[in-house]
């Protein structure tokens, strides 16, 4: 094998967080799904993915490829098995996809029955709903860490902490954790290069943080967590996903959520993770256009990218808001808040796609990126696509 490909079996499923990434590039862990494999395997990798989205995700063609299904998270018995895989052979678990092994550049699930059928009756995981996230979280930070600390020493941990677990604790250089607590006793804690944990933060593993991210002052963070890279998170979070670039830097509680990159939530912005009658939680699906049942006690917010809240906002369990929506005022917004909205629970209108942009422009010029045209041509498929949830009263 020469490289992996990732498809989108999943990518309706696993919308807002979709709309502007494939589904292999979703953080679960301390990596992305497509880091995961490719550092396993020691191979490059590309996407098949939705046209609109190709352009900054391009497929690479190749002679000899593994193409694996995007959610697809590895583990010892899966990858001995896909690399096991003979030149036109598919791997399925009864009627789901799982791999293939094909020197066909133009491949796709409407292809499988011209490769020869492996089965496979093993269990797996595999992110498919938003959810997925942060519940296969904990496990994923285990399974990371120790694929990028095996061999390496920690650069060590500053005297003005308290440390429980230390073994289970791995800092890359340039990362600044003083006067923080952390317990490492129920999994591990990953910093990364040049992350800051601040004072009297308080840290239970599993726990990660990314590049350049950031934890604020008095921060109290329960695993299993991942604060992406360029992240800056504050106040209180519980089993919560940051896919990157986004900032939760005040008080406030988060709890069994996965935030898209580009986001903010205002100071003192809270979620239900819990509903009263501690019922099953539903949660919009783009692909039914209904809520569905997740299975879970407890699931809270899912943001898309460049969504922002203000000050104090409240959101309700199960709360799927959408690409570059913009949420303010008192009360609690709807369960679905649709992309490019503006409002609150007193109602919302549309956000218009030129001043959305503009929006983005700013934030993308903080960190040094520049807003191209491949973003903008994104973010109006996008804007197009969705069109249908902004009929608003």
């Amino acid at each position: 094998m020469k490289s992996i490909v990732f498809i989108d079996t999943s990518h309706t499923n696993l919308l807002p967080l979709t709309y502007t990434r494939p589904v292999s590039e979703l953080r679960v862990g301390i990596l992305t799904i497509a880091e995961k494999w490719a550092q396993r395997l020691n191979l490059p990798f590309s996407n098949i993915t939705q046209p609109y989205l190709q352009a900054k995700f391009p497929h690479t063609p190749g002679e000899d490829q593994l193409v694996l299904a995007g959610g697809l998270l590895p583990d010892e018995e899966l990858l001995k098995t896909v690399q096991s895989l003979k030149m036109n052979e598919v791997l399925m678990r009864g009627e789901t996809f799982i791999a293939a092994r094909t020197g066909n550049d133009k491949f796709s699930l409407d292809s499988l029955s011209n490769y020869k059928t492996i089965p496979y009756s093993s269990d797996f995981s595999e992110v498919c709903y938003p959810w997925n996230i942060f519940s296969f979280n904990g496990q994923e930070i285990i399974n990371d860490f120790e694929l990028l600390t095996k061999g390496r020493k920690s650069a060590g941990i500053d005297g003005t902490n308290r440390v429980a677990g230390k073994e289970n604790v791995f800092i890359e250089d340039e990362a600044t954790v003083r006067f923080a607590t952390i317990n490492a006793e129920r999994g591990p804690v990953y910093i990364g290069t040049g992350a800051e944990i601040m004072e009297n933060s308080v840290i239970r593993g599993p726990f990660a943080i990314l590049p350049g991210g950031v934890v604020k002052m008095g921060a109290k963070i329960y695993g299993p967590t991942t604060i992406g890279p360029v992240c800056k998170v504050g106040g209180e979070v519980n089993n919560s996903v940051f896919q990157g670039y986004s900032n939760k830097g005040h008080d406030g509680f988060l709890g069994n959520s996965v935030i898209g990159e580009w986001c903010n939530l205002g100071a003192d912005t809270n979620n239900s993770n819990l509903k009263n009658n501690y019922a099953e939680v539903r949660v919009w699906n783009y692909q039914k256009e209904l809520f569905i049942q997740t299975g879970l006690q407890f699931c809270g917010l899912i943001m898309g990218d460049h969504s922002k809240c203000g000050i104090n906002t409240m959101f309700n369990t199960g709360t799927v808001v959408g690409v570059s929506a913009n949420i303010f005022g008192s009360g609690f917004p709807r369960n679905l808040v649709p992309s490019f909205s503006w409002g609150g629970a007193g109602g919302f209108a549309e956000f218009k796609m030129e001043k959305a942009l503009e929006v983005v422009e700013r934030v993308y010029d903080r960190r040094g990126k520049k807003l191209d045209q491949i973003e903008i041509d994104i973010l109006t498929h996008i804007y197009e696509q969705t069109a249908k949830y902004r009929k608003f009263q």
